[in-house]
């Protein structure tokens, strides 16, 4: 008579497990061939000479040749994640807690457009709107705001902080408004009751409990700014400048894969450090949540 209790046996498990294998197997295997391998590749060749042996000669290059870019890269993309999270906020704060419909319709159907749009077509709109001759210098200038001999190009660091925060700030807000509107509305309501105004209910009640939301959205915006080529080589034409475009002109002109899979190495740095904040963030936060 077979015991009822018994665990299955190892082979029947796997059995039981191939179906849903099978049905994960070309995902797993598109993310290995076009994710992981290059990572892989990327990260040993930057350490390989050319007779196959160790070396830190590339990467030695590479601090040499582009340290004002990689310096230039992280501050660019300090302050756009800083942007971001100033605009997202205010956006989905406003979302969640506005009290004009009207307000609120017309701004969830404009603070979307940029999703649908790719980084490319926002490179060319940023600089045929923030060049010295552009339409936000015309706007200026025709308006009175401004002296037509002061009129200045924006097509440098300052353009790719505006290029990048108007690109991902919908896809923030969206994380930011789904998880406000699934906070318990008691709170808000209860400090509203107390006096408190929407800013401090924004502030001290709704950003803390979605603190860990806007973290997510925060480094994955890194990850894609520290991606993006088209949009530092559209805007930007001398030095410093973003990474990625480094690393293209590398292998263009020079063919030196070696160079730029060490000026990856940055990258691949800046994004593992955001990540590991991220999980200490998230590892402080499991035993309050088990409370």
């Amino acid at each position: 008579m077979s015991d009822p209790l018994a665990m299955p046996k190892p082979s029947a498990q796997l059995r039981a497990m191939l179906p849903g294998l099978l049905l994960i197997a070309p995902a797993i295997l598109a993310i290995a061939l076009l994710y992981v391998v290059p990572l892989v590749r990327s990260v040993v060749f930057a350490f390989v000479d050319a007779d196959g042996g160790f070396t830190t000669a590339h990467l030695a290059t590479a601090l040499e040749l582009y340290r004002r870019d990689v310096i230039f890269t992280v501050l660019v993309a300090l302050a756009s994640l800083c942007l971001i999270a100033v605009i997202s906020i205010a956006i989905a704060g406003y979302l969640t807690l506005g009290a004009t419909p009207w307000a609120v319709t017309v701004l969830r159907w404009l603070y979307r457009w940029p999703l649908f749009i790719p980084f490319i077509v926002a490179g060319q709109t940023a600089r045929s709107f923030l060049a010295r001759n552009g339409l936000l210098n015309s706007l200026l200038i025709d308006s009175g705001l401004m002296d037509p001999a002061t009129a200045q190009s924006l097509l440098d660091w300052r353009g790719l902080v505006l290029t990048f925060a108007w690109k991902q700030v919908p896809f923030v807000t969206l994380l930011l408004a789904g998880a406000m509107a699934s906070v318990d509305r008691s709170t808000v309501e209860a400090a509203r009751n107390m006096g408190a105004g929407k800013l401090r209910c924004l502030i001290e009640i709704l950003l803390p409990q979605v603190r860990g939301t806007l973290s997510v959205g925060l480094i994955l915006s890194l990850v894609t700014i520290m991606s993006v080529l088209s949009v530092p080589m559209m805007l930007i034409a001398g030095n410093p400048t973003m990474m990625t475009s480094m690393m293209a002109h590398r292998v263009t002109y020079y063919g030196d894969y070696a160079v730029a899979n060490a000026l990856g190495l940055f990258s691949y740095l800046i994004t593992v450090v955001a990540a590991f904040v991220y999980l200490r963030m998230t590892l402080a936060q499991q035993p309050e949540n088990g409370r």
